[in-house]
């Protein structure tokens, strides 16, 4: 067993470089299986799911690979097969970007139904209802689905609901599609833009990315280029988070202050304060935090991914906070975590309601998804004893070097192998 360990330190002082976006680099590397030559794509992080989708893809003869350089390398040109393994995908819920990313040249691509994080319910059913708006009959069987067309046509299309992965994969098939596509209400989230960014590089036609409208004119072909991925947003809002908790002053580097408004104004509401510039952002704190409501929703509100971790940091709020989960309401497996660390949180029906102040005591708990991962080291931060975290696998499907990032800050974290024990003495130091 991997196990990692929170240890407590006071007000941050440093700074901090921003990783790629883990969302947007899983749409990327799907993106550019649609072009003809190799795509080159700087920053992706070397985490977990890009090594899962590395691995789906290897299946397949896709090739994604590191070069000297670090960046991660995409060829599509020795594709044999467009049957995924069903079990691999079936673990790994972007893994309905491929069918994007290979429908329109294979005419037929068999996958797994996705996993990923347990958030109860994800449903992919406007995913299906894309598919087959372009043309495409889609099979279900126990296990697996077939998605298959022989010409992609385009189409218009209104999403039921906002979907960023449905809008990309979307937007995936609409640019080697016959004729113009128009999608409505669109998500207009930083990493769809991101992609339709790279198409556009590689020679696609795609107008209105950041709007609820989309436009694609389908190409015959597209070409590799060279392309870097956005700063992860979702980390930077943690980190800006965990000032709150310690106290101190945090630079965050080659972050993309737009990306994360709602984030900085819900702190500054309850205590935080920023300066900014173009690729910048400094967050301060004395500690003292305030209670508040929070409501999530898709961007460019609050988004769903920081539910997590800005629970933790209402901990440190005396008084109640509510938070209310709109996009996942049953997102909240991290509750039962935290009041074993000593909160005092009651969830039901989609809401949390938060008592903070209380001083949590530290000990064991289990990460159930990335996010979850997250809030319990900030738990860790404001425990008067260790913190002992496992189910870390779900932390490294988001961080590349959770102990180095977090140590930029200042923040110590240890990972250990072996049976945590009782007194948390006996273990094995391995990072």
């Amino acid at each position: 067993m991997r196990w990692l360990e929170v240890k407590q330190r006071g007000p941050l002082d440093g700074s901090v470089i921003i990783p790629g976006s883990k969302n947007s680099s899983l749409a990327l590397i799907a993106a550019a299986v649609l072009g003809d030559t190799p795509t080159i794509l700087e920053g992706i992080p070397d985490i977990n799911d890009i090594r899962a989708i590395g691995e789906i893809g290897s299946r397949i003869g896709l090739q994604v690979s590191k070069n000297d350089d670090g960046h991660f390398v995409v060829d599509s040109s020795r594709i044999h097969s467009s049957v995924l393994d069903q079990a691999l995908t079936s673990s790994f819920r972007a893994s309905y970007y491929l069918i994007g990313g290979l429908l329109s040249k294979y005419k037929r691509v068999t996958l797994g139904y996705p996993g990923g994080d347990n958030f109860v319910e994800r449903p992919i059913d406007q995913h299906m209802k894309i598919f087959k708006a372009f043309g495409a009959d889609v099979t279900l069987e126990e296990k697996q689905y077939t998605v298959s067309a022989e010409k992609l046509t385009g189409t218009d299309f209104c999403f039921d609901l906002l979907t960023s992965g449905a809008t990309i994969n979307a937007v995936l098939l609409a640019s080697l599609a016959a004729g113009i596509t128009h999608l409505h209400n669109c998500a207009t989230d930083p990493e769809v833009v991101d992609v339709c960014q790279l198409l556009n590089r590689m020679g696609a036609d795609i107008t209105g990315a950041g709007t609820d409208t989309i436009r694609i004119r389908g190409v015959k072909s597209l070409t590799g280029c060279r392309y870097r991925v956005i700063p992860d947003r979702l980390i930077a809002g943690a980190f800006m988070m965990t000032v709150g908790i310690t106290g101190g002053t945090l630079t965050l580097k080659q972050v993309i202050p737009e990306h994360v408004r709602s984030i900085m104004a819900k702190l500054s509401e309850i205590g935080i304060e920023f300066e900014s510039g173009n690729d910048y952002i400094i967050a301060s704190s004395q500690g003292k935090i305030k209670p508040t409501r929070v409501r999530t929703g898709m961007y460019p509100v609050f988004n769903s991914d920081m539910q997590q971790p800005i629970t933790s940091l209402l901990l440190k709020a005396p008084g109640y906070s509510a938070v209310r989960e709109k996009v996942y309401p049953y997102r909240f497996s991290h509750v039962a975590q935290l009041n074993r660390l000593g909160a005092d949180i009651q969830a039901k029906n989609g809401y949390a309601i938060i008592k903070g102040g209380r001083p949590l005591h530290g000990g064991y708990a289990h990460a159930t998804d990335v996010r979850a991962g997250t809030c319990l080291i900030m738990a860790g931060l404001q425990s008067e004893q260790a913190t002992r975290i496992t189910g870390i696998e779900h932390i490294e499907r988001g961080y590349e070097d959770a102990v180095h990032l977090f140590g930029q800050a200042g923040i110590g974290l240890v990972i250990h192998e072996g049976e945590p024990a009782p007194d948390g003495t006996e273990y094995t130091t391995t990072a």
